[in-house]
């Protein structure tokens, strides 16, 4: 079991997917884990979470005693700044980078702002390991479609957080850095679906930015479920990729919407945003492989690949815009649980009734 015995630290862990991939972690579902370190910056969801995990609904200051000797520990610092990475990576075995800036706009208005957490962030964890000689055996780089074919800032720091993780095979020779890919994740905060309901609750309108936009669609177990599939069988350097559906937008709006009579307005474009997401470029197609339900990238410098003669499985590229989910489907989906916060799911199941 890949974890059993390890010391595993989630970067950005009290975000939507840290706080999911911790549970998940703890379910010992990969093995039996030593300690996990969440590691974030931000000391109110910290506290948040320590208290949901001590079934604790309110505390005093002594809760944070004996941090450093609980299964879960919580360590304050960023990503951005070296030493405190640098602090937090000894005694690693296994790394999960979910710190990052991720709206689109906001990093669209800041783009430094997203440089230094979805690069320099990155840059920190292969420093360290290689200045510090580290003994850390696995780094996963938690990655977005938007990496692919990139035309916004979130986008491109996000690609060459790949980059930075994948040339790191070679510095690093005895860590494996590996990467995961994957779409739009239907729980987490500034999602979807949560606004769609709300605007329903409202009485409208559902706002759309335009009637053409398709998305991936996957939940936060989903999205862990390829995180550990990385962790069980990607080579490194290798990207996983899940096949997951997509639908358009309109559809999902409709479908929520059902036989209500709502307003609907088109929004335009947000700064930054695709029509279309991709997941797997023409040129990356003819590099990717197969492993089980999911597809990998093998890394584009030669000297890391593993077993070069191995087949590509695509000849085009794989984007939202194709296969897209009919409406029978779309609601089919939105009944899966996991795809909504317990607040959403009432609202939703009296939704679709």
């Amino acid at each position: 079991m890949k974890l059993t015995g390890k010391t595993v630290l989630i970067t950005g862990g009290t975000g939507s997917l840290g706080k999911i991939l911790t549970r998940r972690i703890l379910t010992n579902e990969i093995g039996k884990p030593k300690k996990v370190i969440i590691f974030s910056r931000d000391e109110a969801k910290q506290n948040d979470m320590r208290l949901s995990y001590k079934n604790k609904r309110v505390a005093t200051d002594e809760v944070i005693y004996n941090n450093f000797k609980e299964l879960v520990e919580f360590r304050i610092g960023d990503v951005r700044d070296f030493h405190s990475v640098a602090s937090a990576l000894i005694s690693v075995d296994i790394v999960f980078n979910a710190a990052a800036l991720k709206q689109v706009p906001s990093c669209e208005y800041f783009p430094y702002e997203a440089v230094l957490t979805n690069i320099t962030g990155p840059e920190n964890i292969v420093r360290a390991i290689r200045e510090n000689k580290l003994d850390v055996e696995t780094v996963v780089g938690i990655s977005t479609d938007k990496a692919c074919k990139p035309v916004n800032v979130m986008g491109m720091t996000k690609a060459l957080q790949e980059r930075v993780f994948i040339t790191a095979n070679l510095t690093c020779p005895n860590a494996r850095f590996i990467c995961v890919r994957y779409g739009n994740v239907l729980a987490s905060r500034g999602s979807v679906i949560p606004l769609f309901l709300s605007q329903i609750k409202a009485g409208g309108p559902v706002t759309l930015t335009t009637p053409e936009m398709t998305r991936f669609l996957l939940s936060l177990d989903d999205a862990v479920d390829v995180v550990f599939a990385a962790v069980r069988g990607a080579n490194r350097g290798e990207t996983y990729i899940p096949r997951v559906p997509s639908a358009l937008m309109r559809d999902l709006a409709s479908v929520m919407i059902g036989d209500l009579k709502l307003p609907v307005k088109i929004t335009g474009i947000r700064p930054g945003e695709k029509v279309h997401e991709i997941l797997i470029s023409d040129e990356e197609s003819q590099r990717t492989v197969e492993r089980g339900k999911y597809f990998a990238i093998k890394p584009m410098l030669p000297e890391i690949v593993v077993n070069p003669k191995e087949k590509a499985v695509l000849m085009a590229e794989f984007g939202s815009a194709d296969n897209l989910m009919n409406p029978d489907e779309l609601k089919a989906l939105l009944k899966r649980k996991d795809l909504m916060t317990p607040m959403d799911e009432g609202a939703m199941a009296e939704l679709l009734r």
